[in-house]
């Protein structure tokens, strides 16, 4: 079942063949600004890689990739959930050093997504990774890598503005940080995304960090995998979207685990079996670089700076027919 809404009275402020270009624009403005903010260069990304290698991303743990056989190579591919931990692999490769880092397109399948007004099936996203020094492990430094973002995101949308007078949207560029804990303990009644909707209403560009751990409440704020960014060092850039009167994640991100970290967390999650695959083991032997990194999805962007009510209006994907009748009669495209 489709849970999407849209606003009483929207429509949208640029048309199809406009659209289309202010997507263009944005994506390599801000893929510039990103660069430049963070020091990273663009390389290229698989699609596909192998699941014995333990490269995939598990998101929350529970989602399944989409695989199938290659009789040629002899081997089964999965489709990437996100490039997490072969981001962190290709920096070693490709000798990278302290305080440089690498961007890539990556275009993902999610199979299982609830389709909504943000969530298709489909995924796009800046994947970013850094090497960072060793004693960087610290939340502000988490804390000041995140701000960059938030300048970057900002600086392309006075661009957006400049270009398209019609849109006015403006995201704060002052970011609140704060813990999990702490937005637990300022709305113990709310659950974790109406407590998330609170805060980014308030401040309208909110960083909440440290997820994926249990809270005082004996639950997480929400769930990630064990095995690449370091629980408590890592969260969410969130912003205020007027349009949908909500919170909207723009970023996941964080310093990635340590060998000290990966054999913790794996143990808290019950998966220590992973320390067998080639990546953890190249991990927990020490010869991966430290690392920070993160997503900043491409159509999540490009549907908030555009003031846009549906993912679907700025990505082309596969919608159920409620989706799909919602917006036929609201008057929205879908690409």
């Amino acid at each position: 079942m489709s849970g999407t809404s849209v606003p009483k009275g929207y429509k949208s402020k640029l048309d199809m063949y406009m659209t289309q270009t202010a997507i263009g624009l944005l994506k390599r403005d801000f893929q510039d600004r990103l660069c430049e903010a963070l020091n990273l260069k663009r390389v290229s990304a698989p699609l596909i890689v192998d699941p014995s290698t333990g490269l995939n991303d598990d998101l929350n743990g529970t989602e399944r990739p989409v695989s199938f056989d290659i009789p040629a190579a002899g081997k089964t591919a999965a489709v990437v959930h996100s490039l997490a931990k072969w981001k962190r692999l290709a920096l070693k490769r490709y000798g990278f050093s302290v305080g440089e880092g690498i961007v890539t397109d990556m275009n993902a399948i999610r199979r299982d997504e609830t389709p909504d007004n943000l969530h298709s099936v489909y995924t796009d996203q800046w994947d970013w990774e850094k090497i960072m020094p060793q004693d960087s492990r610290n939340l502000d430094f988490l804390r000041d890598t995140a701000e960059k973002i938030v300048g970057a995101i900002c600086d392309s949308a006075a661009m957006i503005r400049r270009v398209f007078p019609e849109i006015t949207y403006e995201p704060r560029r002052e970011m609140k940080f704060i813990t999990s804990q702490e937005l637990e303990d300022l709305y113990p009644a709310l659950a974790p995304k109406q407590r998330e909707d609170r805060i980014t209403e308030e401040y309208g560009t909110v960083f909440v960090a440290c997820i994926g751990g249990a809270l005082r409440s004996g639950m997480p704020h929400d769930g990630r995998a064990p095995d690449y960014d370091d629980w408590s060092l890592n969260g969410d850039i969130l912003f205020y979207n007027p349009l949908l009167q909500r919170s909207f994640e723009i970023s996941s991100m964080g310093i990635r685990v340590d060998p000290e970290t990966l054999k913790k967390q794996l143990g808290i999650s019950g998966q220590t079996e992973r320390e067998k695959l080639m990546f953890h083991k190249a991990l927990l032997s020490g010869e991966l670089p430290q690392t920070i990194g993160g997503g900043i999805g491409q159509s999540r962007l490009s549907m908030l700076l555009l003031e846009k009510a549906h993912i679907g209006e700025v990505q082309s994907s596969v919608w159920d027919p409620e989706t799909e009748r919602v917006c036929s009669e609201s008057g929205i495209i879908l690409l």
